[in-house]
């Protein structure tokens, strides 16, 4: 497998996530090859790729959704293996939102904000209330905070998602091409939402197909094709000057 391309060098504190020739199969499909991924504190990374180029493996391995089969994965200084108690530390310290909002329509917004500060990390009821209404306020919606998710716009249902995960007080934010299920219209105000997120200074990775937002909160842009990661660079020299052919023939089609 090729070299992937970089003109990078990790700096010196320790990495916020940090992925050592990680290998990835489901059956006989090698999802993941050779991946080596160096992703420092505070830094946002977008993952761009066709489909079925390992963008989604590749941040599901980082919380332990999938588990990789070779390689070594730290986050946090913590190595991620089969030992639950390891991965429920990494879990405590990584947020995630997917591309489906995966609320639980019985619940209100609040009651689902609320449901894992409270059992996970054995926070008092009006503690973990007035922290979700905090994060309701940040991502704009805290009005919403007695309706349930059936009662709201799918942009409106993404945010909840994004505040559920705030309120674990997470180092690591993962999207997983969170626009992706949203009609047009809803875009904007969830990327609005990340956006205002990254300017905090989170350490973020999220796998999306919007090359504006991209160019606008990426501290570096990770093309992956066939499982593997072909390019990485600052978004203005890798949408001015790609290096490697597959690369530029993916921004040629997705920037039409």
């Amino acid at each position: 497998m090729e070299e992937f391309i970089s003109d990078l060098t990790p700096g010196a504190e320790k990495p916020a996530i940090e992925m050592i020739g990680v290998n990835k199969w489901f059956g006989a499909y090698h999802a993941l090859r050779d991946i080596d991924l160096t992703v420092e504190q505070g830094e946002r990374i977008v993952i761009c790729g066709p489909s079925g180029s390992g963008k989604s493996t590749l941040i599901r391995c980082i919380n332990r959704l999938e588990a990789h089969q070779t390689g070594r994965i730290f986050v946090e200084g913590t190595e991620l293996t089969a030992d639950l108690r390891r991965i429920d530390e990494v879990r405590r310290e990584v947020g995630m939102v997917f591309q489906h909002f995966n609320l639980f329509p019985h619940l209100t917004i609040l009651e689902n904000c609320t449901l894992a500060p409270i059992h996970v990390r054995k926070m008092e009821q009006a503690e973990a209330q007035a922290l979700a209404l905090h994060y309701l306020g940040k991502v704009q919606i805290p009005e919403q905070a007695d309706k349930y998710p059936g009662q709201l716009s799918g942009g409106q249902q993404q945010r909840v998602a994004i505040a559920r995960a705030l309120c674990m007080n997470p180092k690591i934010m993962l999207f997983d091409e969170p626009t992706s299920s949203l009609d047009p219209e809803m875009v904007k105000e969830v990327l609005e939402t990340i956006i205002a997120l990254a300017k905090e200074g989170m350490t973020m990775l999220c796998v999306t197909h919007e090359m504006g937002f991209a160019r606008q909160v990426a501290d570096r842009v990770i093309f992956m094709d066939a499982g593997a990661i072909v390019e990485i660079n600052r978004p203005e020299a890798f949408f001015a000057n790609p290096r490697h052919e597959r690369t530029r023939l993916f921004l040629g089609q997705i920037l039409k």
